[in-house]
């Protein structure tokens, strides 16, 4: 029997349920999945962006009910401090929880426009102009993190950022953004690991689809 249960909804536009498990992963809690169907409402509402309070992911454990992708993290530091989550050093924890934040609670336009879909793929996708804005900043995010780092992770070590910035990751292969070769490479590793693996083939298998986040062309 799992220790803990983490409510999720659909893995192919979930990427607040993305986060949430990720970070479950890395931290190497024991945990059973939960998932949400996506035609139940406050699911909907969360995957299509029409709901300020988003309650999934929900993490229970050891009589503790957490909802919040960034308290989720910061519960998961503190009852498995040896994974990582946050950096070692005072500076770069400071840094990392800043970034994540920004990646929290910002972004609008991308989320808005490049939504989580793993099923899709659209080659020469057009980006708006304040979309790119959002890109744009994401990738200098990226760039100073390795920079200071010397990768292969932002922090050098996989940390809670690395699992907040891969639903964006997935956001620019879905959507065919160009990225330079150090941020392509960085984004390549995500899609390559074994968690992201395990989820993408479980969100490819899902049989329901949401019309409101489907491109056609």
């Amino acid at each position: 029997m799992a220790k803990a249960t983490l409510t999720i909804s659909s893995k192919n536009y979930s990427s607040w349920s993305l986060r949430g498990w990720l970070l479950t992963k890395f931290s190497g809690l024991e945990f059973e999945e939960i998932i949400t169907a996506p035609d139940d409402a406050s699911a909907r509402a969360e995957i299509l962006l029409l709901s300020s309070s988003i309650l999934v992911p929900c993490l229970r454990h050891d009589g503790v009910t957490v909802w919040d992708t960034l308290a989720i993290a910061d519960y998961l530091n503190e009852v498995m401090p040896d994974a990582g989550l946050l950096p070692a050093d005072r500076i770069l924890r400071a840094h990392c929880r800043s970034i994540c934040g920004e990646i929290h609670s910002g972004f609008t336009t991308l989320r808005a426009s490049l939504p989580v879909n793993l099923k899709g793929h659209f080659p020469g996708f057009k980006i708006w102009s304040r979309a790119q804005a959002d890109i744009d900043r994401v990738c200098t995010i990226w760039r100073e993190c390795l920079a200071k780092s010397g990768g292969p992770f932002l922090y050098g070590e996989r940390t809670m950022a690395d699992a907040m910035y891969a639903p964006v990751v997935t956001r620019f292969t879905t959507y065919d953004v160009k990225l330079e070769p150090r941020l392509k490479a960085y984004a390549d590793m995500i899609m390559a690991m074994p968690e992201m693996v395990e989820w993408i083939a479980a969100a490819k298998a899902e049989p329901a689809d949401i019309e409101e986040l489907e491109v056609e062309y």
